[in-house]
């Protein structure tokens, strides 16, 4: 478990969703509530599909603000609260670590090929074995971020998951002879898949871009 931090599924919702938006649409960050509440209900690059409220969503800032995760923007200028994520501030990890921690909270347990076409619009792996590199360095941090979950029947690659909700008990997690076996690089058959998917998610920030400005709009009417 990283520092002892046990993160709900909402509060997980929450903070990927921030981190998404902070790489992805820098200039609509920090994000007000509706907007984050816009942002953890996306139907595209979210597994569960979530119904949050405002109250839900609120709730699950408060308690990432005590564990120092996310927090109230300060010097925001606008008459509407804004929020924003502190990941980096609290592990200080690189923008390929950042990419798939984010990918991890929003989505899950996934393979290094899913997480190299879900985390492109954060960061250009260019290879699977820069996915590989990076969650290694996941892995060996102290206490570690990440593990490798032993792999499914018939699949080629191990899951990842993040380990900041400290629910790793219920998964099979891999032993430590198979994570050097692991180093493999497999062919990444799904990049039809990946860009069926960032299209989905570029229309999405489009829609998300047009509720924001037309907010922004009726502010000063």
């Amino acid at each position: 478990m990283a520092n002892n931090i046990v993160l709900t599924d909402v509060e997980a919702r929450v903070l990927g969703s921030l981190i998404e938006k902070d790489i992805t649409t820098p200039d609509y960050y920090p994000l007000s509530l509706n907007a984050l509440v816009n942002a953890c209900n996306q139907k595209n690059n979210r597994d569960p599909i979530m119904s949050l409220g405002e109250a839900q969503v609120r709730a699950a800032l408060d308690d990432l603000q005590q564990k120092r995760l996310a927090g109230p923007a300060g010097g925001a200028d606008s008459r509407v609260s804004k929020y924003e994520h502190r990941l980096q501030e609290a592990f200080n990890l690189r923008r390929d670590e950042t990419a798939i921690m984010c990918v991890l909270l929003l989505r899950g347990p996934q393979t290094p090929g899913e997480l190299r076409g879900r985390g492109e619009r954060m960061h250009r792996f260019a290879h699977l074995e820069d996915v590989q590199s990076a969650l290694q360095r996941l892995m060996e941090r102290d206490p570690p971020l990440a593990v490798m979950l032993a792999r499914q029947p018939g699949t080629k690659e191990a899951r990842y998951m993040h380990l900041l909700s400290g629910d790793a008990s219920k998964y099979q997690v891999a032993p430590a002879s198979a994570k050097a076996a692991e180093l493999t690089t497999f062919p990444d058959t799904n990049r039809l898949d990946r860009l069926e998917e960032t299209i989905a998610e570029l229309r999405q920030e489009i829609t998300e871009i047009r509720e924001q400005l037309a907010s922004f709009r009726r502010q000063f009417e």
